[in-house]
């Protein structure tokens, strides 16, 4: 054992049925299996959140309990807290903690909350886990491992020993495009007969590779877009929801989209998605979550991001400006026909 290291504190990949502690957020869930359940909520618009900072670099926590509050009156149907959208790479432990804890406290239970948890091995990918468990998340979002590129056979040994170890029931994160390293479809195959494994978020914005997740679907694992421009297509061949960026800002709209696309009603889903069409490219301009930012600080939602990201650049301003406009009418228009979470 290393000099100063806690007997305990680092878990052990072979080691089997961890038990989260109790927290105050048990009495939402008496005496229950960690995975009881977690299933029936993992459908419809889930909002990846993007965590608003002060202009000093400080958690600006006031934005993020009226942010919170915006995607509860919005309709949101889930909610991601500290995952890549809300830089969870450049979040301090406590500060993990306190984002997790307040937005648990202001949900209370009325919607899922997922806590991004993937780090780059297993051992700490397991340790983030538990910790949210002990916070009282409800589910873990694991992103595949970055920059270490493993095997597919090593992504099945590490999905399935943070599903053994960390506690919360695991939804599956594949976004190749940040990570370097893409789950198969033949890969998830293998892992979604373990009870902990609950469900995908998947980015790739390829038709196939949607069209080879949807037949894994059951009433234990859930297939949900990890691509907003992409995602009522997704829907509308039987995807069970969205994790959004784009939510963050737009809310009501995409909890339409999204109750149009997975209700039967294909025409007025494109409609619907012909609306939200100008946000999309958007919001891929600069590496994410640039741009979402600048549209929430264009709402009063923080003020900037931190090292190495930068602010929006100047060149596109102007259309953050006319986007921000847009998406206020869209949202009072939104608001109007969504039904309540």
């Amino acid at each position: 054992m290393a000099t100063g290291q806690v007997p305990g504190a680092w878990p052990s990949i072979l080691a089997r049925g961890f038990v989260p502690q109790v927290t105050s957020h048990s009495a939402r869930h008496p005496a229950r299996s960690p995975f009881e359940g977690s299933r029936l909520s993992l459908s419809g618009s889930i909002t990846a959140l993007a965590t608003p900072f002060t202009a000093a670099g400080d958690l600006d926590l006031d934005a993020w309990r009226r942010l919170l509050a915006q995607q509860l009156a919005g309709g949101s149907q889930g909610l991601v807290v500290a995952g890549s959208t809300g830089e969870a790479a450049a979040l301090s432990d406590d500060e993990y903690d306190t984002l997790l804890k307040v937005a648990l406290d202001t949900v209370n239970g009325r919607i899922p909350v997922l806590a991004g948890t993937g780090q780059m091995n297993t051992a700490k990918t397991i340790a983030q886990t538990r910790r949210a468990a002990a916070m009282g998340a409800d589910l873990a979002l694991v992103v595949t491992p970055p920059y270490v590129r493993p095997t597919q056979a090593g992504l099945i040994a590490h999905y399935r020993a943070v599903a053994d170890e960390g506690g919360l029931p695991v939804v599956l994160y594949n976004v190749p495009g940040r990570t370097g390293c893409d789950l198969l479809p033949e890969t998830v195959a293998e892992l979604v007969s373990h009870p902990g494994i609950v469900g995908i978020k998947e980015a790739r914005a390829e038709p196939e590779r949607m069209a080879a997740l949807l037949p894994l679907r059951s009433a234990g694992f859930a297939v949900l877009s990890g691509d907003d421009p992409t995602a009522c297509r997704a829907m509308l061949a039987g995807a069970d929801g969205l994790i959004s960026v784009g939510s963050n800002a737009l809310p009501a709209a995409f909890r339409r989209l999204c109750d149009l696309s997975r209700g039967g009603q294909p025409g007025q889903a494109e409609a619907w998605d012909l609306q939200l069409q100008p946000f999309y490219p958007f919001l891929g301009v600069e590496s994410n979550p640039i741009p979402v930012k600048a549209l929430l600080q264009g709402m009063g939602y923080g003020a900037g991001l931190r090292l190495p990201l930068l602010s929006l650049s100047t060149a596109y301003q102007a259309e953050a400006d006319r986007l921000v406009a847009a998406a206020l009418a869209l949202e009072e228009h939104s608001s109007h026909d969504t039904v309540a979470a």
